[in-house]
């Protein structure tokens, strides 16, 4: 399967909402259109740090990964924070999720961020999978408290 990666653009936003709602309910999550709308804005807005990578095969948007850039205190410099990978069932098992994951490392080595990381749920053995393929899991728990 070829791969078109690249940045998100306005036309892109019915596909991408197609497939932020399928990414919803694969986690089984419920957010309100004003949240939704809210987080395409963000991945729009020029001065945001919540930007968004498609990946295309054959013309149809079937993955995105969006991620953001932050200072650590661990390094100097930034971090890039993969916060969000998902791709259409067709498209898994085909590269899509290494292709995505691999532009995301070469734009952060361009802008000299310092280190890539994520998260996934311990019970999605298909993402860990690939995931484990880059690096192994460092140990750590996240902890989330809604405020």
């Amino acid at each position: 399967m070829s791969v078109d990666i690249r940045d998100a653009a306005p036309a892109d936003e019915a596909g991408w909402r197609s497939l932020w709602q399928q990414y919803l309910d694969f986690y089984e999550v419920v957010l309100t259109p004003e949240v939704t709308s809210a987080t395409w804005a963000r991945l729009m807005d020029p001065v945001s740090p919540v930007k968004a990578r498609l990946a295309f095969a054959d013309g149809a948007m079937v993955g995105f990964a969006i991620h953001l850039h932050h200072p650590s205190t661990w390094v100097i410099g930034e971090d890039c924070y993969l916060e969000d990978l998902f791709l259409a069932p067709a498209a898994r098992g085909k590269g899509v999720g290494r292709a995505l994951i691999e532009d995301l490392m070469a734009l952060a080595r361009g802008k000299g961020w310092q280190r890539l990381y994520w998260h996934t749920d311990e019970e999605n053995v298909v993402a860990r999978h690939l995931y484990d393929q880059f690096v192994e899991s460092d140990g750590h728990l996240r902890y989330r408290l809604t405020l």
